[in-house]
This record gives structure tokens, sequence and C-alpha cells, in this order.
């Protein structure tokens, strides 16, 4: 009898030893992304200043991006190249080989002139770009640290120059992802591209231009999350961004932005505008559906 109970007691110290330990399994398969060490992130960046072609804050920032991503295992480099005239530093991290091939992008440059401005004072002025440049680089770069690094296929995480300041002497709009989007020598399956998105009143709509395969397996990606009322799944704007070039190569893409962001090209892009809510619900998306699709 007493063997018989010594029996039961080690089974069950097995079963919950193994139960625990398949827990514990489960845990580390299940990634977690961060939206408070991203908002550190743009926080980060914030303090560098604003990232203008040519600045300090902006060769800061691309050593800055290079060793986070190479201290997550990234494979990490500059592309040094030139777009009307006009230098370009794009930061390219790769992990992983073979299909599918995915590329997630976001612009880190600031504007030169705060324009936009309803102070013209401001307009000599660089904008700081806490949403419209900074939080697409934290996104990303909380993507680089929570993916996991033996993924099928492989992922590219590109921060592209030279996006913001079309309409200023000497420059053109999405000059980094131009440059790029041509040096390719082949093409990705699909481009995903992320460019403010930390608004605290975060809304992000279709895009008129985006695959709409692709952006309508994102959307549903992030209401399955418990996000619908974040992504709405209907068109509202129509843009140039860093996502046209790769469009007009064929490349399935898509623009996830908040275009509806008052303080957008102004001084007053600043850190209290943007959330880690809103960066916790597009970094959550976005990793379920690479997740899913290198599954």
């Amino acid at each position: 009898m007493r063997k018989r109970v010594y029996l039961v007691v080690a089974v069950v110290a097995l079963a919950l030893v193994a139960q625990s330990l398949f827990a514990s399994l489960q845990g580390a398969q299940q990634p977690a992304f961060n939206g408070q060490r991203a908002l550190a992130d743009i926080e980060y960046q914030l303090a560098l200043g604003p990232r203008t072609p040519g600045s300090a804050a902006h060769a800061n920032t691309v050593e800055w991006m290079l060793r986070s991503l190479r201290a997550a295992g990234w494979a990490a480099e500059v592309q040094d190249t030139e777009w009307l005239g006009q230098p370009v530093r794009n930061v390219i991290a790769k992990r992983g080989a073979g299909e599918p091939w995915l590329i997630l992008g976001a612009h880190y440059d600031s504007r030169l002139s705060a324009d936009f401005d309803p102070d013209p004072a401001a307009h000599a002025h660089p904008v700081p770009g806490a949403n419209d440049g900074a939080s697409g680089v934290a996104v990303l770069l909380e993507l680089a640290r929570v993916l996991p690094p033996d993924l099928p296929g492989q992922i590219w995480l590109v921060f592209f120059d030279a996006e913001d300041n079309g309409r200023i002497a000497g420059w053109d709009w999405i000059m980094g992802s131009r440059a790029f989007a041509q040096s390719l020598s082949e093409h990705p399956d699909a481009v995903i591209i992320l460019d403010m998105i930390g608004d605290t009143d975060l809304q992000v709509y279709y895009e008129a231009n985006s695959d709409e395969s692709l952006r309508a397996e994102i959307w549903d990606t992030a209401a399955e999350l418990g996000y619908a009322d974040l992504f709405i799944p209907s068109v509202r704007h129509s843009m140039l961004d860093d996502h046209t070039p790769f469009i007009e190569l064929g490349i399935p893409s898509v623009l996830l932005i908040d275009f509806d962001y008052p303080y957008w090209h102004t001084r007053q892009d600043t850190l209290d505008k943007v959330s880690a809510h809103s960066l916790q619900a597009v970094g959550d998306t976005m990793l379920a559906w690479l997740l899913g699709r290198t599954d």
C-alpha cells in the first residue's frame, strides 16, 4: 500500500514538473513587445536632437541604431548612397535566409523646417519628430529585440534616411527609400512601412495605394488582438510615402500611418504627443503578423 502511495506521489510530481516545463517552454516561445521600452527609444532620439541630414544628431542616431540592432543579434550595415545629389544613409538590419522575405521600414530623419507650425518664427527650426520619424524607428527596434532568431525565411528592418524634406530647395520626399528600392537586385515578398504610428489618439486607416490583400491581413490581425478601435478598415488617405517606390516596382506594400495628426511638421511634434499604448498596439500587431507569416 505504501509503495502504491509513493508511486502515485511520484507520478503526480512528474506531471507537475512536466506541466511547469511545458508552460515555461510555451512562455519562451511567445515573445512580448514592450511599448514602454519603445517609448523610451523615442525619448532617446529626441534627446539626441532633430535628426536632420548632416547633423551630429543624425550621425549619432545612425550609430545608436547600429549598436542596438547588433546587440539584438541582427547583421546591421549602412547603405551610403545618394539621391538627387544629396547623401543618403539608410540603415539595414538582416536576419535569416530564404522565403518568405519580408521588409519592415521606417524613416528616421527629421524635417529641416517646421513649416506647418502656426508660429512663423518656428519655420526656421527643424521638427523634433517624436511621432513623425522616431515612433516608427522605436517600433522596429523593439521588434528587433523580441523577434525569435530562428524564424523561417528572412526579415529585413530598414531605417530610411531623407524621407521628410520635400518642398525644401534641393530636396524631395522619400529619397532614402527610392535609393534603396532601386538598389534591389531581387524583390521581397512584402514591404510594410510604419510612419507616424505613436499618436496618443491613434487611428490607423487603410491607405489607398497599399496592397489590398496585405493590408486586410494586418488589420484583421489587429482586430484579433483587440485593437479594432485603432485599426479602422476603411480608406482615408492616399499618401506618397516610403512604400511608394516598392509599389512602383510591383512589390506588395502597405503603409501604416495616422495622418490625422495636428502636430505634423510643427515644433509641437514632441514626446507628450505619443504614447506607449499606441506603440504597443502597432508593435503587437506587427509581431503577430510576422510570426504568422513566417510560421
